[in-house]
């Protein structure tokens, strides 16, 4: 119910919000006069094939869970993988914690 689905919704996040970066992955944040939460997801070939493009997604999915509830309401984040976030699990999910709360400091910070 959460996941951002429109590209428009992508597009706006991605150039009108703030982002941060780790070694595995990009969180762009946004906020918007909303009562919801969304997330979206890009992983691009570079990651890899298919299959482990589809394992990332599985992965990043899961691990956004356990960050949704302590985010704001009315915001909107994309998380984008880059080619390092297949090498460990461990290292992906403190890359997405580290580049979530950061993106949301950030976020805190334009308002």
């Amino acid at each position: 119910a959460a996941r951002m689905r429109a590209s428009s919704e992508f597009d706006a996040t991605v150039r009108g919000g703030v982002r941060a970066a780790r070694p595995s992955v990009v969180v762009h944040a946004r906020s918007v006069d909303d009562e919801q939460r969304r997330v979206g997801f890009v992983v691009s070939k570079k990651v890899g094939n298919a299959v482990t493009r589809n394992r990332v997604k599985r992965q990043l999915r899961h691990l956004v869970r356990e960050h949704l509830d302590e985010t704001p309401l009315g915001t909107r984040l994309v998380v984008r993988a880059l080619p390092a976030a297949v090498a460990s699990s461990t290292d992906l999910s403190h890359d997405l914690a580290g580049a979530w709360q950061s993106s949301l400091r950030k976020l805190e910070r334009r308002r």
